[in-house]
């Protein structure tokens, strides 16, 4: 009967055991942090999240990023700042770049001269006031591609039983842990009474 013990003990401590554990939670944390990343913090701050299509901003942000852009007034934007801002105000195309310099457009308003890190030379517009739809707050390598698979709709269901699977997975974990306690201690008031025993016989 000990050694079935023992042998129980091994296989939750030897080395597979815990690449097991290691590898779950790794995996785990991965679908966690691209979920926050993707759906749940842009939706929670007013974010927009876009994908980068092409190599204008490589090496930094290489096809395949996802970019998620956070309003900002114009006002509080200078160069260095990278900006995803409409092609032509009002249409849905959008560009992300670097803010060069800024400039005086003819109705007084300042406008911002941008160019992607990979080009050779500016934009050939400058940017107007209207046109930014925000600043890059941070971005994901390769997250982009899983971006552009998914609709609005698709993300509200992917949130929600994301939600679900977390807290049912984070039940199991509390309960499998709870289970172990109570094995545990089970198991040394078992030797505790038979050492007692032995030690009166």
């Amino acid at each position: 009967m000990s050694t079935g013990k023992h042998r129980r003990r091994s296989e939750r401590s030897g080395a597979l055991w815990w690449l097991g554990q290691i590898s779950s939670w790794t995996l785990f944390l991965a679908a966690v942090g691209i979920l926050l990343a993707l759906v749940v913090v842009p939706r929670a701050t007013g974010s927009t999240p876009y994908t980068v299509l092409t190599g204008s901003m490589a090496p930094g942000m290489p096809p395949g990023t996802l970019v998620v852009s956070k309003p900002v007034e114009p006002a509080d934007l200078q160069a260095g700042d990278v900006i995803t801002y409409q092609l032509h105000s009002g249409e849905p195309e959008v560009v992300t770049h670097r803010i060069l310099s800024t400039a005086n457009s003819l109705d007084g308003q300042t406008a911002f001269i941008t160019q992607g890190d990979a080009n050779a030379a500016p934009d050939r517009e400058p940017v107007q006031p209207g046109q930014i739809r925000g600043a890059v707050w941070y971005s994901v390598p390769w997250a982009g591609y899983v971006n552009t698979w998914l609709t609005g709709e698709q993300r509200i269901w992917i949130t929600g039983g994301a939600v679900v699977l977390l807290a049912g997975y984070t039940l199991c974990m509390f309960l499998g842990a709870t289970l172990d306690a109570v094995r545990n201690r089970r198991r040394r008031q078992a030797t505790t009474g038979e050492e007692s025993y032995h030690g009166a016989a």
